[in-house]
């Protein structure tokens, strides 16, 4: 009895941890860390700030929601990406990769975890940003003495969070292909001030590159999010290009180099 109980024991098929506990692991592990505690709070703290600058700040015929929300957006896209590279580099950076891998052997589904993890922290940061604005559109008018002037539609500030998450998405990407978070943060900055920078001075100087630019400057569609310029098919395909460009491609040639890599 005691042999076939043995023989039914080691027989049966251990169940795969769900992805829905893996996404929930992912959350918490974002928040572990310092840096990604600071960072996370911190998207709270400036959004706070910001609208606080702007009531001060602002002249009163300008006070609008676009001018809190313009104020607000900012810092959002330069933290919200580094959160998104320390989701991925963590593993490596904190050397928890391996603890990670062993639990989890799937590779693939442990970065779908973490971006899945990513998308729900941009998303609930962004809608509690432009909450945060929103107060401070109220409030600021109030102490103004001039109407409260709301400006920015639903469907705008939609394309806002969606430009953040391109954002996001780039930064995750580069996590995933450089597997270090300072080569990834500074691959993020060269790739959004340095590259854009050169690309623009191209169009500028050669005029054959300006129609191309929108196409394959993913930077200038992400402004076209912000600033809700995404109203054609045209825009929108462009936009579908610079994504493939620079997340799809590179996000798949960073997932089959990770799956080969060694984790120590």
């Amino acid at each position: 009895m005691s042999t076939q109980s043995t023989t039914t024991t080691a027989g049966r098929a251990v169940a795969p941890i769900p992805t829905s506990r893996i996404v929930r692991v992912e959350l918490r592990k974002m928040f572990d860390t310092r840096s990604g505690f600071w960072l996370l709070t911190s998207t709270g703290l400036l959004s706070v700030v910001a609208t606080a600058a702007a009531i001060v700040f602002a002249p009163e015929g300008t006070l609008s929601y676009d001018t809190f929300a313009t104020a607000i957006g900012f810092p959002m896209t330069l933290i919200l990406p580094l959160i998104a590279i320390l989701a991925v580099t963590s593993e490596w950076s904190q050397r928890s990769g391996l603890t990670t891998f062993t639990l989890v052997p799937g590779r693939g589904r442990v970065i779908g975890a973490k971006a899945m993890a990513t998308v729900i922290v941009g998303i609930v940061s962004m809608l509690a940003a432009l909450l945060i604005g929103a107060v401070g559109n109220v409030v600021g008018s109030a102490l103004a003495g001039v109407d409260t002037v709301w400006d920015i539609s639903p469907a705008h500030a939609a394309e806002i969070v969606m430009g953040n998450l391109v954002g996001m998405a780039i930064g995750f990407t580069l996590g995933v292909v450089l597997r270090s978070s300072a080569a990834a943060v500074v691959g993020y900055f060269v790739l959004s001030f340095v590259l854009s920078g050169i690309l623009v001075l191209l169009a500028r100087a050669r005029e054959w590159f300006t129609d191309l630019q929108a196409w394959i400057d993913w930077n200038q569609t992400q402004v076209a999010l912000f600033e809700g310029r995404t109203s054609s098919a045209q825009e929108w395909a462009q936009l579908a290009s610079t994504t493939l460009i620079w997340i799809v491609v590179p996000l798949v040639v960073g997932l089959a180099l990770l799956r080969r890599c060694e984790v120590k």
